[in-house]
């Protein structure tokens, strides 16, 4: 029999974010989305949350010491090949996930800034904001907010506007989501942008739900792809298709939003 090292190896991505109970988001999003692409997720605490599919109502940040032992454990045994970021939960975790980052810097970064929930909570304490435009955004190869996200990272308005100011800033690129924009009732337009302006834009049927874990999801995939080995272009083309098909076939198992089926 094969040892487990000699077995057909898949591509790692180490997910930093938060534990959702529901399971719609965080941590769990991620295992469901690269597992269903053929890749494993290794995983680093941020923090603890109590929320369903409704909202979050309480947040609980893992300590920053323990949360650097989390990913360290996972650098110093496998090859990752990708690093998602979601909730951080705590202006104090940002110095040590923007350590690891810098240690790491062949390791492509794909971030999804969530600043507030499907239902409205505030997800960003005082300082949050600030400290991960600083700190995160230089070391970041694709951030991947939805235009208010973006409007709070920037402090610009217009979606043009606001790539603009977030790649001045230091990030690579910025996939800019348009389901919180009603430019067009039938679709929903993602963005692309690099250092040079637009790059491609994708229309999607926009679907009748709302959902917890959308952008968890398409984060996840796309760090999933880049580490597959897909150019930025076609690591978000595919997630993008992944996405919306789990969309497509979400379901409503509680009293709040649809949740992404992620399974085959």
């Amino acid at each position: 029999m094969n040892s487990p090292r000699n077995m057909p190896s898949h591509p790692i991505v180490l997910c930093l974010g938060g534990h959702d109970p529901i399971g719609g988001a965080g941590i769990q999003a991620d295992i469901e989305t690269l597992t269903a692409l053929g890749c494993h997720a290794g995983t680093a605490v941020t923090c603890l949350t109590v929320q369903d599919s409704r909202d979050a109502r309480a947040l609980h940040p893992v300590q920053a010491t323990v949360f650097r032992a989390q990913a360290e454990a996972v650098l110093d045994d496998v090859q990752v090949d990708a690093i998602k970021i979601g909730l951080i939960g705590s202006p104090d975790l940002i110095g040590a996930i923007g350590d690891l980052l810098a240690a790491h810097p062949h390791i492509p970064v794909v971030f999804d800034p969530v600043l507030a929930t499907g239902g409205g909570t505030d997800l960003a304490q005082t300082g949050l904001i600030d400290a991960l435009v600083e700190q995160l955004l230089p070391l970041t190869d694709l951030i991947t907010p939805n235009l208010a996200e973006a409007r709070r990272l920037s402090g610009a308005d217009t979606a043009d506007d606001c790539a603009q100011a977030l790649t001045d800033l230091g990030a690579d690129a910025i996939l800019l989501t348009g389901t919180d924009v009603i430019e067009d009732d039938a679709h929903v337009i993602n963005r692309l942008y690099s250092a040079n302006g637009l790059s491609r834009q994708w229309q999607w049927p926009r679907l009748p739900h709302s959902y917890h874990g959308s952008g968890c999801t398409l984060a996840a995939a796309c760090a999933a792809h880049l580490a597959l080995g897909s150019d930025l272009v076609e690591a978000v083309a595919r997630a993008q298709h992944f996405t919306h098909d789990s969309l497509r076939r979400g379901w409503q198992p509680g009293h709040g939003q649809h949740l992404p089926w992620r399974r085959p």
